[in-house]
């Protein structure tokens, strides 16, 4: 049975390197699984409860919520920003979290991977990333773990696709998220 993966890049940059480690990881997505890059997330507003009213979400924010909705997983995919995770995302989850206790992200299989200029890969931001989610409702997989380091040098003149070790690692999460997901 087919499988979609919701994907939320927390980087809007055009050059991203985290949005480039997203396309990696489609790229290698088995061919059961249908991988959907959600490339929105800076034209969604930030959240407040005063416009979060039904018949008035704005847009981006609901298709937002509709994509994680339809989705059977969500892997989130960040740098790292001042030693947390950039806004983009935190407001990201957010949304999904609404309404209180049924929100999108209620119940389901989440995963966070990185990347980051710094040497640790950006495990703070993904740790912070994880925490917000599992807050929101999500069902966070710990246990799927890949924060590449010295983001800006090593993908300088190679594309994460053509990473070795990475496109290693792929299948490996993939297995791993899929299998908290319901069986058809």
């Amino acid at each position: 049975m087919s499988k979609t993966v919701l994907t939320l890049v927390g980087s809007l940059r055009a050059e991203s390197t985290n949005q480039k480690l997203a396309e990696a990881i489609a790229l290698n997505a088995p061919e059961h699984v249908s991988v959907v890059i959600h490339d929105s997330l800076g034209n969604i507003p930030f959240y407040n409860e005063d416009i979060d009213v039904e018949g008035q979400v704005p847009a981006a924010a609901e298709a937002l919520r509709q994509a994680a909705g339809t989705a059977d997983a969500v892997l989130m995919v960040t740098p790292e920003h001042n030693g947390t995770i950039p806004a983009a995302l935190k407001n990201a989850i957010d949304w999904l979290s609404r309404p209180f206790g049924a929100g999108a992200l209620t119940g389901k299989p989440t995963a966070v991977v990185g990347t980051a200029f710094g040497q640790f890969g950006g495990v703070w931001a993904q740790d912070e990333t994880r925490k917000a989610a599992g807050i929101a409702g999500a069902s966070v997989v710990e246990d799927i773990k890949l924060a590449v380091p010295g983001s800006l040098v090593r993908f300088a003149e190679i594309h994460p696709k053509d990473d070795t070790e990475i496109v290693e690692q792929i299948p490996g999460i993939f297995a791993t998220l899929l299998s908290h997901t319901p069986a058809a």
